[in-house]
């Protein structure tokens, strides 16, 4: 197996520990928020990330089995099969999680989304940047697409919680209207 294809297996199990504490912290979130809304917010997230460790499980082990990439969907398809294995069922109570137990808001539990959004972002555009192959940066590009969509919808969350939007007294956006 070649360095550039050790470095990306690398990089797909780094993205699936990070998909998995993602997921174990909407988990979480959902649990301990107090708002309906914020609870309904998080399990979303939460399958949203289900969904990554699927698609990146399955890359994993085609790449590492020398199949190379594949689509995006045939790999959620197959990932499928992977995560009947089960999750762990007891999560680990990661940084993000401790950290949100420490102060258990909707606000707090937001900005440390926030944060590991951001991240997430960063990190997919850096792999998107060495992708070789069409196929890895489809792929890429959608699990990315993703990324800055929680982004959007956290930041949406952060300014009703805040009653923020404004700009100059003029309302920039209507949460209720883009979700419409």
């Amino acid at each position: 197996m070649s360095d550039n294809e050790n470095r990306i297996i690398d990089d797909l199990v780094l993205a699936y520990r990070t998909e998995m504490e993602g997921y174990n912290f909407y988990s979480a979130a959902a649990a301990m928020v107090i708002e309906d809304k914020g609870r309904l917010v998080f399990s979303n997230l939460a399958k949203d990330e289900l969904e990554h460790l699927r698609v990146l499980s399955r890359m994993a082990d085609s790449v590492r089995s020398g199949a190379g990439w594949m689509t995006y969907e045939n790999a959620l398809k197959q990932g499928a099969s992977i995560m009947a294995q089960g999750l762990p069922i007891f999560p680990e109570r990661s940084e993000l999680i401790k950290r949100l137990e420490k102060n258990p808001t909707d606000l707090n539990a937001v900005m440390i989304a926030l944060e590991s959004e951001e991240i997430a972002v960063e990190f997919y555009l850096k792999m998107l940047k060495v992708a070789k192959e069409p196929v890895q940066k489809v792929l890429l590009t959608k699990i990315l697409e993703m990324e800055k969509g929680h982004l959007k919808i956290l930041r949406w969350e952060s300014e009703s919680i805040n009653k923020t939007g404004f700009w100059c007294g003029e309302m920039e956006y209507s949460v209720e209207k883009e979700s419409e």
